[in-house]
């Protein structure tokens, strides 16, 4: 019985858990600092990005941990789906947008941020994809000798 689960990808998952609150702190910390100085428009985007990246942050690493570590493929692609589509284009929105008056801090931290979200969607994608042609095979092997048994015995 092989172990499909990804060490860096654990890994990874292991350190943005410890990083996700400093991240939170400092960009909420920096928000509060620089909120008078914005737009209204990016008043309502910072916040709407501040609440959605919170909430889904949670669930994407909740899922993560499970379908890494208890090899569960409908976990594991809810991980990958929430990194690919909301987390990683929410954090390049909040790292590349020049309207936001980006602060140097607030600028390395998102580059971490970035940089996690990154890689996961790499090591996810591959711990993935062997997840799944792992438990097809062994699939098609389970058919294969409840096929062989229900044959029936020469002569």
């Amino acid at each position: 019985c092989e172990i499909l689960s990804s060490l860096p990808l654990q890994m990874s998952l292991y350190f943005n858990v410890y990083f996700f609150p400093f991240w939170w702190l400092i960009t909420v910390a920096i928000l509060y600092l620089k909120y008078p100085a914005l737009s209204d428009y990016y008043k309502f985007i910072l916040v709407t990005i501040m609440i959605l990246v919170s909430l889904t942050e949670l669930v994407r690493l909740y899922l993560g941990y499970v379908g890494n570590l208890l090899e569960k493929v409908p976990e594991l692609a809810g991980f990958w789906l929430l990194t690919l589509l909301p987390q990683l284009p929410i954090i390049l929105f909040l790292l590349f947008n020049e309207g936001l008056k980006i602060h140097s801090l607030e600028r390395a931290v998102h580059i971490i941020f970035a940089a996690f979200l990154s890689f996961q969607v790499v090591a996810a994608f591959f711990a993935l994809r062997r997840m799944v042609n792992t438990l097809a095979t062994r699939f098609r092997l389970t058919e294969f000798h409840r096929l062989e048994e229900q044959r029936p015995a020469p002569g």
